[in-house]
């Protein structure tokens, strides 16, 4: 296990990544292509490092939120197609342009804009057409008592757009239940229906895709692309949910520290801001060198939320601090400064999985690893 120099630092598992990719296209018709969202920093993994390692293994598309996410891609030597999901401001146009990228054209409205800007510039601007089937974010809308469709086919028609492509996206593509899958199945019909009228009226739509994560775990479709992201990285939102299929995923990130100081308090000694932990009898305490700043929840303040020291368990005691938290290790012989301490990951035959911190706070895996901060540093295994 690579031991870091710093005070706190996250691993990344290059080959667990590949492996993923492999799971994912168990799961795909033979002609459907993974168009990899990297946003968020590969959500809290390293996204230029993880788009590099794609880009070599076969993957020619990615997807980002924002025009700063691409332009850091661009910068770090990636090459293929990257699509925009979100919002470019006006002042940033020139950026799909000069950089060849995709933009998400999100309403007829801004299409006229990135047009009129195309026309003055003399160029043509590339990017994909999102329909709003039932999300209600962004998109042309088109649900039932809203078809919009001549503003679709208007955008195919702005001279100086090159729409290459079309896309929606499920909002509840995670549920089970009968009503979800029956509204998840609509989403997928209005979609297909766009498609249809458009193809009807002569129009080349361009590639299509619908699948987010959960499209891909639970629903066969046929279309050009789909949109994995956590998938890459071997974790879904939560690992409570059920899903239709069985993949193999290996979660690519595991997150540690290192013990700072050990001592030992007497009962009745007070730990950390706000004494709301007291000792009840002599205790070992370990000082570990990571807090709120680096992402751990302050929630975990004195919640039986544990972390792990040489195989075993140990509760977080006392509030956490911006750049150190406490925990009780007075079961467990020879711990001493410079040990590891494992937050995500395997150590020995205990493992702690990113769902327990987000179950911690209410949220969801992606929420979670988002708020690693980038003061860790991130660690890349070597590919066997």
């Amino acid at each position: 296990m690579l031991q870091s120099k710093s005070r706190a630092w996250v691993v990344v598992d290059r080959n667990a990544i590949l492996h993923n990719v492999e799971e994912i296209k168990k799961l795909l018709d033979e002609k459907t292509k993974i168009m990899a969202v990297v946003k968020a920093n590969a959500y809290g993994h390293g996204d230029c490092v993880v788009a590099k390692l794609l880009e070599n293994n076969g993957i020619d598309t990615f997807a980002v939120s924002s025009v700063d996410e691409a332009l850091t891609l661009r910068r770090a030597g990636i090459t293929k197609d990257i699509l925009i999901l979100g919002y470019t401001p006006e002042v940033h146009f020139h950026f799909l342009v000069e950089e060849n990228l995709i933009q998400n054209f999100l309403s007829l409205e801004y299409a006229k804009k990135l047009d009129e800007f195309a026309a003055m510039s003399d160029v043509l601007i590339r990017g994909h057409i999102k329909v709003d089937t039932g999300m209600g974010r962004l998109g042309i809308r088109y649900v039932d008592d809203d078809k919009n469709y001549d503003a679709i086919r208007s955008v195919y028609a702005l001279p100086h757009l090159r729409s290459e492509g079309i896309f929606s996206h499920f909002s509840v593509a995670d549920e089970l239940d009968e009503d979800n899958l029956a509204y998840t199945a609509h989403q997928s019909e209005l979609f297909d229906e766009v498609i249809l009228r458009l193809k009807e009226d002569k129009i080349d739509v361009g590639c299509t895709h619908i699948q987010n994560s959960y499209g891909v775990l639970n629903y066969k479709m046929k279309h050009d692309y789909v949109r994995p992201g956590l998938l890459l990285l071997g974790v879904t939102s939560d690992r409570a949910i059920p899903i239709r299929s069985h993949p193999d995923f290996i979660p690519a990130l595991s997150w540690y520290a290192n013990v700072s100081c050990v001592k030992t308090v007497h009962a009745g000694s007070n730990i950390s801001y706000g004494r709301h932990y007291k000792a009840t009898s002599d205790q070992k305490i370990a000082t570990v060198s990571i807090g709120y700043a680096d992402g751990v929840p302050r929630a975990a303040s004195n919640s039986g939320m544990h972390v792990l020291i040489h195989g075993v368990r140990c509760p977080i005691i006392g509030n956490v601090c911006m750049d150190q938290m406490m925990v009780d290790v007075s079961g467990i012989d020879n711990v001493c400064e410079g040990d590891r301490v494992t937050l995500v990951g395997k150590d020995q035959d205990e493992v702690i999985f990113i769902d327990e911190w987000s179950q911690l706070i209410h949220t969801i895996n992606n929420d979670m690893l988002c708020r690693i901060t980038n003061r860790v540093p991130r660690f890349y295994t070597v590919l066997k």
